[in-house]
């Protein structure tokens, strides 16, 4: 097995485990993530088994002046990371956007692979940071625990309940907090009955498949605003 970067085998697919729908209609991924292979091609990684790929890893540079880390996760990152490079601001953190495995090698550590190779590659370009706006596997069975509950919940061993936060935390990540609008995405009724299957006939709360909170429809329009959790990790 061998990782490597869309810099060294541009037009790899790694798109191998395809997100919830509704995820392709955060209007932030859109608009930019098809333009990470052209513009950050040395931070998109896949982990290949001869030339297949069976996990791959997406994350960005940006300039991060300190201080706490918004509310917006995911759009934040990935927003920041081509403004950063429009503005010509030089990048001195990393975030990472998402990690996944072939569905045929789940449970076998290539997560954690990934997360190592994605503080690899910050550290080769000196930036002094890994951060994350992770999606904790878990907690879509549990969409209407807070995201803020959800994250203090254990183990009897004390390690976190969550299976993708105890990998970040093993590996050394700190979790800072929530970020309650890491993605944002509205759609009328009849678009979330597309993307999900559920139908939403009036104003209310509604539990959609893989979603980690409700949407909440008024107004003839579906809200949601997906909450994940903001990890930092040292880059050496």
């Amino acid at each position: 097995m061998n990782v490597v970067t869309l810099a060294d085998r541009p037009g790899l697919d790694l798109d191998i485990a395809p997100w919830p729908e509704f995820i392709y209609h955060d209007p932030v991924n859109a608009e930019l993530t098809p333009f990470l292979a052209t513009d950050f091609p040395d931070y998109q990684l896949a982990l290949l088994d001869e030339d297949r790929v069976i996990a791959a890893a997406a994350s960005v540079p940006f300039h991060w002046p300190g201080g706490d880390l918004p509310a917006e996760g995911w759009d934040f990152a990935l927003r920041r990371a081509f403004d950063d490079r429009t503005a010509g601001r030089d990048p001195n953190v990393a975030s990472a956007l998402w990690i996944v495995v072939a569905p045929d090698h789940l449970g076998t550590g290539l997560s954690r692979v990934m997360v190592e190779a994605l503080r690899e590659t910050a550290a080769r370009y000196g930036l002094t940071a890994l951060y994350a706006p992770v999606r904790p596997t878990l907690k879509a069975r549990y969409p209407l625990i807070p995201m803020e509950e959800y994250i203090t919940w254990t183990r009897p061993d004390d390690a976190p309940f969550d299976p993708w936060l105890r990998v970040h935390l093993k590996l050394g990540g700190k979790i800072l907090g929530v970020c309650p609008r890491s993605m944002t995405i509205t759609g009328s009724p009849a678009e979330w009955h597309q993307w999900t299957g559920v139908e939403m006939p009036a104003p209310g709360s509604y539990v959609v498949p893989d979603a980690l909170c409700p949407v909440e429809v008024a107004h003839d329009e579906g809200h949601y605003e997906e909450p994940n959790v903001w990890i930092h990790h040292t880059v050496n």
